[in-house]
């Protein structure tokens, strides 16, 4: 296994160079031959794969899976002849006779890790920022999403050839074998565990890496918010692809006061949404057995310390079918309060002062989205000043991934680095700076040997530039 990689890895590597200087127009060609792929040729069978790995309904396929590579494509496409321009810059006074600029040149060989959550969307996304700037890549999809996966290489093989970028398939095992080999970029999503393991096995080449992690998420509602928007829009953005997102709201922390107006909001939002969710086309599975029982622990482990279940609870193991469901008085010990849920399960917190919510979310690890539910402008500007996350939307949630002009990303334990548009070509792109002299400019004058006249134009230079 680890021959054949390196084999592929050996041709990528010696097909970089004329990969890199690939003009605009060939990397538009690829991008829309990429676009049409997803966009008509596949698209059903995209739908299909992907209702067949976890019961995703088509149009949140087509909403999350689909646009958002569009979306992404199409951007790249009205921009990047704008971003691979060389970048002219200032050149000091004391550097007379130069002139100065820097270019996005490619950084080489990329490995992309995608995970199963939303498998054509993040492992796609990326590839649309690797080719826009210039790289080779080779791409490892999830193994737990077989059906998309599957197909993702048969659109990869019709599309490219290998020397430029590749997928391959596998367990464990392969992502390792490919971890070992000295890539110039690693764009891995996934959770912060696995992102320690490829940022050390990144360290022993120096490679650099973007880290896409998650954690927990917080939603604070104060009780100045719309509470009837604000359950719509928090039911939307938990419980679409069955929780699996990794900006989903991970617990809410609202203002004790509003709590039970809020959950009688949530229940109608939710029942609005899926009705009998066992039964609704509107409502995703888990996507295995394994992850239906870590999700039915965290659901008993709260039981077990006197949490309380307040919509919700059914399950289906041979379904791997959880009702959305929201828990309160969950003690801090339980798991769902320690560990990314990654699924339809949300604990609510209360507080009383907003100081109490904003030393809550600063207690844990810095999450990849926060979102404040308040029209009080100067609270949700302290809660903003007063905290830290990769992102945040202020009432509303998860919407920020969908704007191809904000970086996407979170910080230390939720992710390093930013991907989407310019962003995302930044992230594949080494930032060369160039000086160029074009005339006997005044540097030359304090060459050695020195003298006292060239220590008062030192002093000169010191004091005025």
């Amino acid at each position: 296994m680890s021959n054949t990689f390196q084999q592929l890895f050996n041709a990528q590597k010696e097909n970089q160079f004329a990969v890199g200087n690939s003009t605009y127009s060939e990397r538009i060609l690829k991008l829309k031959a990429l676009k049409k792929a997803i966009e008509t040729t596949y698209k059903q069978r995209i739908r299909e794969a992907i209702y067949a790995d976890f019961k995703k309904p088509y149009i949140e396929t087509d909403l999350t899976e689909i646009y958002p590579v569009i979306g992404e494509i199409n951007h790249v496409i009205s921009e990047l002849k704008g971003w691979m321009k060389r970048q002219k810059v200032h050149t000091p006074l004391a550097l007379l006779g130069a002139s100065s600029w820097y270019t996005y040149e490619p950084k080489g060989v990329c490995l992309i890790i995608s995970p199963w959550n939303f498998p054509l969307n993040l492992t796609f996304g990326p590839l649309v920022s690797a080719i826009a700037a210039g790289n080779t890549v080779i791409l490892k999809p999830s193994e737990l999403t077989p059906h998309c996966s599957q197909l993702m290489a048969e659109i990869i093989s019709n599309l490219f050839s290998e020397q430029e970028i590749a997928l391959v398939q596998g367990e464990v095992e392969v992502s390792t074998a490919l971890l070992k080999l000295p890539f110039n970029h690693i764009f891995f999503t996934g959770s912060p565990n696995i992102g320690k393991v490829v940022m050390e096995a990144a360290s022993k080449h120096l490679t650099s890496v973007t880290l896409e992690l998650g954690g927990k998420s917080p939603a604070i509602i104060d009780a100045s918010a719309n509470l009837k928007a604000t359950a719509s829009r928090i039911a939307w953005g938990k419980f679409v692809n069955n929780g699996q997102t990794c900006i989903a709201p991970d617990y809410i922390l609202i203002e004790e006061s509003v709590k039970e107006a809020f959950l009688k909001e949530l229940k109608v939002a939710l029942h609005t949404f899926y009705g009998d969710a066992s039964l609704s086309e509107a409502y995703a599975r888990i996507v295995n057995e394994k992850h239906f029982n870590r999700l039915i622990n965290h659901i008993e482990d709260a039981k077990l310390k006197h949490g309380v279940i307040e919509i919700g609870g059914a399950s289906k193991v041979a379904d791997c079918f959880i009702e959305p469901t929201v828990m309160s008085n969950v003690p801090e010990d339980a798991s769902l309060l320690q560990e990314e849920i990654f699924g339809p399960i949300l604990p609510i917190k209360t507080y009383k002062t907003i100081n109490e919510a904003i030393t809550y979310v600063n207690s844990k690890e810095k999450p990849l989205a926060l979102y404040i539910y308040s029209k009080n402008k100067t609270q949700t500007q302290f809660i903003i000043d007063n905290t830290r996350a990769g992102s945040t939307c202020i009432n509303t949630n998860v919407l920020q991934y969908s704007n191809h002009h904000l970086p996407f990303g979170g910080s230390n334990n939720s992710g390093i680095g930013k991907a989407h548009g310019i962003f995302g070509f930044q992230e594949f792109s080494n930032m060369r700076s160039v000086l160029k002299q074009h005339t006997k400019g005044s540097i030359e004058f304090l060459f050695p040997p020195y003298s006292s006249l060239k220590q008062k134009l030192v002093d000169f230079t010191l004091k005025w530039f």
